[in-house]
């Protein structure tokens, strides 16, 4: 069945997050995601019950109860409820995956970045598990996010269990580059820094690194030092300017604007926020 595109001003909005959000939806016939150039974190998507439809260039998949689709950042958003079917149940979380994780999302590739997973046993508990993330992030307890990222961990871990075993895993130059840009988060570090960090000309490094993450060099490194930094904003009491520093950013002003555009928010308002109560937005995935 052939969907067409829609124009540039139907894309469905989306605020990339910093670390995670998550839904819940029941959506009826007529529902559509449309974002032709992505977004900037990966989308975990699993059917519960009616039938999803992923849009790609040959085509289109059909995701039914059982189905886990990933979509790597820049991976074309196109999905909905399924011409044929009245509903679609889903969960969904948008994430930035953690160093170690990229080598458990390196699941079986459909057309266009398309990742599908379908399990063949414990469907039950996978289930479980991802509703409890979403769970835990709507708590509104104290760390929930921490709660609910631990929670992903452990779901993604469990669900690379079923992951084929010739699933070729990430690229160790890849893994030795953001292991380097780890351990130099507060350095002024550059695409040609890393690339001799691990034997790769800048060119070379950043080719390599987008096709097996689907960020570049530098998008990944901002992320890194802005997760790092929501860290020292909700656990300590340093001042803005010192976490700033601290994280690779030389100027208090251009690290608040980073902030702001990656989590909505200012440092100051991410602060007093991370102290008070609160439960995950419920918005269009």
């Amino acid at each position: 069945m052939y969907y067409p595109a829609m124009d540039t001003t139907d894309e469905t909005p989306h605020d990339d997050v910093l670390r995670l959000l998550t839904g819940h939806f029941d959506e009826a016939a007529g529902y559509r995601a449309y974002r032709p150039k992505g977004v900037g974190d990966w989308l975990l998507i699993l059917t519960l019950s009616g039938v999803g439809r992923f849009g790609h260039r040959n085509g289109s998949y059909r995701a039914e109860a059982g189905d886990w689709v990933l979509l790597p950042p820049g991976t074309p958003h196109d999905y909905g409820v399924a011409e044929d079917a009245e509903r679609w149940q889903l969960v969904w979380a948008h994430f930035r995956p953690r160093a170690d994780w990229h080598e458990w999302l390196r699941w079986p590739r459909l057309h266009s970045g398309l990742r599908v997973l379908r399990p063949d046993r414990d469907q039950g508990a996978l289930v479980a598990q991802f509703l409890r993330v979403h769970d835990l992030l709507g708590s509104g307890q104290r760390r929930a996010e921490a709660l609910a990222m631990n929670a992903l961990e452990a779901l993604l871990l469990q669900c690379d269990m079923h992951n084929p075993p010739d699933t070729n895993g990430l690229d160790g130059r890849v893994q030795r580059a953001m292991a380097f840009m780890e351990a130099h988060l507060g350095e002024r570090v550059s695409v040609e820094d890393v690339g001799r960090g691990v034997g790769l000309s800048p060119s070379r490094l950043s080719h390599l690194f987008r096709t097996e993450t689907g960020q570049s060099v530098q998008g990944y490194l901002e992320g890194v030092r802005l997760r790092r930094a929501s860290d020292l904003l909700q656990r300590t009491s340093f001042p803005i300017k010192l976490i700033a520093a601290e994280v690779g950013f030389e100027s208090q002003f251009y690290f608040s604007r980073r902030f702001t555009r990656a989590t909505g928010c200012s440092p100051q308002a991410f602060r007093r926020r991370s102290w008070q109560p609160r439960s995950a937005a419920e918005q269009d995935s």
